[in-house]
């Protein structure tokens, strides 16, 4: 078996799976900085018991993040030493940045917030968890700046045969990441919402202690959710307006466009024939993609044919079209799950008594799923979308890989890692249900 092939299987599924805890760390830490500044503000007791039933949750995640985003650092120089040979230079410095200030202010502030109740004062122990919630989406942001040079490259030169950093302020200005960053922050927030959302529920199906205390949790998180269901969608689709002008094929692959239309219409389903370069069979809704792209009804978009003829001519011989079935029913699934979380924080947030109604309760325990869905589709979307570039029209796939690695060593640890990260999942997701569901009577001033 080829190893970049496998290579690249690894790379998703840890890759995946670390992703599973990301959005809840990001989203949860503001929703409980959120929470803990209402406790230091009103004195209310009761926010104060919130803020350590939440707070665990959190922890437990956090900590399996943190374990399996580790795994994913040795890729680089394992599987993939040309691409880290070709952009060490750039990849390696905000990277670098995320491990010493990002990762420690996050890591270091955590502890003292478990361990700093009874000996910190009110208003220093709330400037913790907002540094930990400071820290963490830093984290993201520096992590989010190197991938985005691989999505758009800027501020670089190539000498030796090496990317080389020339301009460090337009690394960090990259225009992708001014849209990539607050996408996944936004995610963030709507997975984090859909958590608290589901957990509460669950505690008023199922037992009437801390019944307020959940009800506060439900509104709260009910908000929260829509606002950031709202925003993931309002940035989606400017993002997508760029990266229609600056990565063609990528989005036009997600939307099955074959040949260039004038206007373009936006491809609901579709029977995909990826050897003959054609749709057997679609739903179509006429000048749709146009003012999708470009907010008209009469914009052109080029199809997949033409613009791999123009990367031909650009980059010599060879296939510059990415998995087109993936690329379009990713991103379908990944739309029809953001709005049927918007539908369901909608109702939530303005029919006051869905918080009664066991019906709507019961469907918010399977919904807690919707945000993972979504945002697995979503890097899939990215990352896949993109090839065959591993950097964008500096470095394919086929070339980023390790010479010296075979696929007997890739087969070996692609099993181990997926059984032992399987399991941590495994392990983790008791842990979040065993939690999430106990009793908030134990959530004293004396926990932690």
């Amino acid at each position: 078996m080829d190893p970049i092939i496998l290579s690249k299987w690894q790379f998703a599924i840890t890759t995946i799976y670390h992703f599973f805890f990301v959005p809840l760390t990001l989203g949860l830490s503001i929703f409980i900085a959120l929470l803990e500044t209402k406790y230091v503000t009103s004195g209310d007791e009761l926010y104060k018991r919130m803020v350590k039933f939440w707070g665990t949750i959190f922890i437990i995640n956090f900590a399996a993040g943190v374990v399996t985003g580790i795994v994913q650092e040795f890729h680089f120089g394992l599987n993939w030493s040309e691409y880290s040979r070709f952009m060490g230079d750039i990849f390696g410095a905000p990277l670098a940045i995320e491990g010493l200030t990002s990762f420690f202010l996050e890591s270091t502030f955590l502890g003292l917030w478990i361990f700093g109740w009874d000996k910190l004062s009110k208003k220093m122990h709330l400037a913790t968890i907002w540094l930990v919630a400071i820290g963490s989406n830093l984290s993201a942001l520096w992590i989010l700046i190197a991938n985005s040079f691989m999505q758009n490259p800027v501020g670089y030169a190539i000498e030796n045969g090496r990317a080389v950093m020339t301009d460090f302020l337009a690394l960090i200005t990259n225009p992708n990441v001014l849209y990539q960053f607050p996408h996944v922050i936004t995610a963030g927030i709507t997975t984090a919402g859909f958590i608290v959302m589901g957990f509460s529920a669950f505690h008023l199906l199922k037992s009437d202690i801390g019944k307020e205390m959940f009800r506060i949790s439900f509104r709260w998180a009910a908000i929260y959710s829509l606002i950031g269901v709202v925003l993931v969608g309002v940035i989606g689709d400017a993002h997508g307006k760029f990266l229609a002008k600056h990565q063609p094929m990528k989005v036009n692959a997600t939307e099955a466009i074959w040949n260039t239309e004038q206007p373009a219409g936006f491809v609901v389903v579709a029977m995909i024939d990826e050897k003959n370069q054609r749709n057997t069979f679609e739903i179509k809704i006429p000048a749709a993609l146009s003012f999708l792209y470009y907010n008209n009804f009469t914009g052109k978009v080029d199809g997949i044919k033409d613009l791999q003829a123009v990367a031909e001519s650009q980059y010599g011989p060879g296939n510059y079209i990415p998995p087109v079935t993936i690329a379009f029913w990713s991103f379908r699934i990944m739309v029809g799950v953001g709005f049927l979380m918007a539908l369901i924080a909608l109702i939530a947030v303005i029919w006051r008594k869905s918080i009664e109604k066991k019906w709507f309760l019961t469907i918010l325990l399977p919904s807690m799923a919707l945000p993972y869905l979504g945002t697995t589709f979503g890097w899939i979307i990215t990352e896949e979308s993109r090839q065959p570039w591993i950097v964008y029209g500096l470095l394919r796939v086929k070339d980023g890989g390790s010479p010296n690695v075979t696929s007997g060593m890739i087969i070996l640890s692609l099993v181990i890692l997926t059984i032992v990260i399987s399991a941590l999942i495994l392990v983790t997701g008791t842990l979040l249900y065993k939690y999430g569901t106990s009793n908030p009577k134990e959530y004293t001033s004396e926990t932690y």
